[in-house]
C-alpha cells in the first residue's frame, strides 16, 4: 500500500502546480517550508522520497512529479506533468483545435531549425496554413502569447523556442511523432532543441553540455567523429544569464482540471 500523503504534500503539490515549474533550489526550500508549516518531520535529502510519494497518489491520473534540466541554463527543474498516452492531447482542454494545430506547426519549425528558434514572422505565416480553421494575425500574437505564459513556449527578440516544461511534458510526442528529425544531444542523450551541430557527423551538443565537455580545451575535437569542432564554445555563464525565469509564477490555463486533480488525491488518500 502506497504511504498516505499529509497536508505537507499537498501544499507541496498546489505551490508546485500553479508555478508549473520550479527551479530545484525553490523546490528543496518548498518542501522544508511545507514540512515546517504542518510540523512534518523534515530532512533535507529527503526531497526524492516526498515526490516519490506525490508520485504514488498521482500515477492513478497519468501525472507525475519530474526532474528535467534547463537547455539554456543547466539548471535542474521540477514539473507536474501530464503522462497520457497521446501526449499532445493535454493541451485540448484549454485550446481550441486550430490552436492546437498551429501549436504542432509551430513546434515542428522549431525542431527542424538548427538553432531551436522558430521567428515570429514564420509563425505568423503559418495562420494561412491551418486545416481547421484560419486565424488571423492579430489572433496568432494573441496566442503565442497565450502559449508563453502557459510555459509551452519562450519568445525572445521575435523568435520562439520550446519552454523546458513543454520538453519535459511533450518529451514523448516529440520522439515518436519527430523521430527523424528529433535531435538527441551527444552527450546527456536528451531532446535537444538548442544547441550546436558537428559540421562533419552532425551530432548535435545542448549550448551547456558544450560548454561543459570542452571547458578548457584549447582545441576541442567533436565527441563523435574527433573532428575540429567548428564552434565557439559557450560561455556557461553568459548562457546561464541568459534562461527564462522558469520558476516565477503565472497563471496556467488548465488550472482548474489539476486542481480537480489534486483535490482527488487528497480525498483517496484519507
Amino acid at each position: 500500500m502506497a504511504e498516505q500523503i499529509n497536508e505537507s504534500h499537498q501544499r507541496f503539490l498546489q505551490v508546485l502546480m500553479s508555478h508549473g515549474i520550479m527551479e530545484s533550489s525553490l523546490v528543496r526550500a518548498l518542501h522544508r517550508h511545507c514540512c515546517e508549516v504542518h510540523k512534518v518531520n523534515y530532512m533535507h535529502d529527503n526531497l526524492d522520497d516526498f515526490v516519490g510519494v506525490l508520485n504514488k497518489h498521482l500515477q492513478p491520473l497519468f501525472m507525475k512529479i519530474e526532474k528535467g534540466v534547463g537547455e539554456e541554463d543547466g539548471l535542474t527543474y521540477y514539473a507536474l506533468v501530464n503522462r497520457v498516452e497521446n501526449d499532445i492531447t493535454k493541451m485540448a482542454s484549454d485550446y481550441a483545435e486550430n490552436e492546437l494545430e498551429l501549436f504542432r506547426k509551430t513546434m515542428e519549425l522549431i525542431i527542424i531549425s538548427e538553432n531551436g528558434f522558430a521567428p515570429s514572422i514564420s509563425i505568423l505565416n503559418l495562420a494561412d496554413e491551418l486545416q481547421s480553421k484560419k486565424m488571423k494575425k492579430k489572433e496568432v500574437e494573441q496566442l503565442l502569447q497565450s502559449f508563453v505564459q502557459d510555459k509551452w513556449l519562450i519568445g525572445r527578440n521575435g523568435e520562439y523556442t520550446l519552454h523546458t516544461r513543454c520538453i519535459m511534458e511533450l518529451e514523448h510526442y516529440i520522439l515518436n511523432t519527430y523521430q527523424d528529425v528529433a535531435k538527441i544531444c551527444n552527450v546527456c542523450h536528451k531532446i535537444a532543441i538548442q544547441c550546436q551541430l558537428c559540421e562533419n557527423c552532425g551530432i548535435p551538443l545542448h549550448l551547456q553540455c558544450a560548454g561543459i565537455y570542452f571547458r578548457g580545451i584549447a582545441n576541442p575535437l567533436c565527441p563523435n567523429c574527433k573532428e575540429s569542432w567548428p564552434h565557439e564554445i559557450p560561455d556557461l555563464s553568459q548562457v546561464s544569464s541568459q534562461g527564462p525565469s522558469h520558476s516565477q509564477a503565472a497563471p496556467v490555463r488548465g488550472r482548474n482540471q489539476r486542481s480537480r486533480n489534486i483535490s482527488t488525491v487528497a480525498r483517496t488518500s484519507r
